[in-house]
């Protein structure tokens, strides 16, 4: 009895004993995963076995992100959620960065063999894009928007390009309004797809004043407009919002789904902070063999660093499903 109570007495210093050398370990072996090129104090702090393993599905950060880990310059914070697994990015405002930018990203990119997801067509508000309207200066407006993001698609090698036909116009039927979009994008896709370039059309539910609102709408748009540069971008949290019923809606128009964005509800927060199944979800569009940019259009529910560690966690979870 003796010789039990002696032994038991040492288990919490043998217990903390193994916890400092399993941590070293760890924190030993991210050496090797290039962490370092960007936040030294990182490496001490991310131990996660899978840290710098891809993840299945390709998951695009967005800027700051992770600046508490990699400083303010989106180029590091690239680099940094490189060293994370993460394998593309995506920016709204890219088309508003300095051409310089906007090419250094893009060179960073190519460098690291990540990818680029959408970015917001240039100088398109919801309210100052009422092609709804099917008024020429709205239509002249957006034509001229086309032309530019081909450009800025070429400076940073990126294929998709976001667009929200605007607010819906109470002085016309919804059918002459879905005609007026379906003729504008039409004329814009003739202009991005010799490039390559693909729009994807986002239904919203930020305010009840959106044309565009629900993916089966968007359905309908592309089916008219006969493009493949005219797809759907199916934002999950837009859709649990307006509508919910995820997974089956997906399968509804997936075949004009080109592009996902990912937020929990309410929230819109990284994945298991909400009430969206997500790790449910990834696995249904990896299943359907998916494997292009989702976009992590979603703030940070924690802090400081902590909260950047628990949202690599959070997705290191939902991607959990293999």
């Amino acid at each position: 009895f003796f010789l039990y109570c002696c032994l038991k007495s040492q288990l919490p210093i043998m217990k903390r004993r193994n916890f400092v050398q399993n941590s070293v370990l760890a924190g030993a072996s991210l050496l090797t995963t290039g962490l370092l090129k960007t936040d030294p104090a990182a490496a001490a702090e991310i131990t996660s076995p899978d840290t710098g393993k891809p993840f299945h599905l390709n998951y695009g950060i967005h800027d700051g992100m992770f600046k508490n880990h990699a400083g303010d310059d989106f180029i590091d914070q690239i680099k940094f959620a490189y060293d994370q697994g993460f394998r593309s990015i995506e920016d709204n405002g890219m088309a508003h960065r300095p051409v310089d930018q906007q090419k250094r990203i893009g060179d960073t990119l190519a460098k690291l063999g990540m990818a680029m997801g959408v970015f917001v067509q240039p100088g398109l508000g919801n309210d100052s894009n009422l092609l709804a309207s099917g008024k020429a200066d709205y239509l002249d407006k957006f034509i001229a928007s086309c032309k530019e993001a081909v450009e800025v698609a070429k400076r940073i090698n990126g294929k998709l390009v976001t667009v929200v036909p605007g607010d819906f116009v109470r002085n016309l039927p919804i059918g002459v309004q879905t005609g007026n979009v379906i003729e504008a994008i039409k004329k814009g896709t003739a202009i991005i797809e010799p490039h390559g370039l693909v729009m994807v059309l986002e239904p919203l539910s930020d305010n009840p004043d959106l044309f565009l609102r629900t993916p089966d709408q968007a359905y309908a748009i592309c089916k008219a407009v006969g493009s493949p540069s005219c797809k759907i971008l199916y934002d999950m949290y837009h859709v649990q919002r307006n509508q919910g019923n995820i997974i089956p809606t997906l399968d509804w128009v997936y075949d004009e789904i080109g592009y996902y964005q990912i937020g929990d509800n309410p929230g819109r927060k990284e994945p298991g902070t909400g009430e969206v199944n997500y790790k449910n979800i990834f696995k249904h569009i990896y299943d359907k063999g998916y494997r292009g940019v989702l976009g992590m259009e979603h703030g940070t529910a924690g802090a400081g660093k902590e909260g950047e560690l628990a949202l690599i966690k959070a997705y290191r979870e939902a991607d959990s499903f293999i």
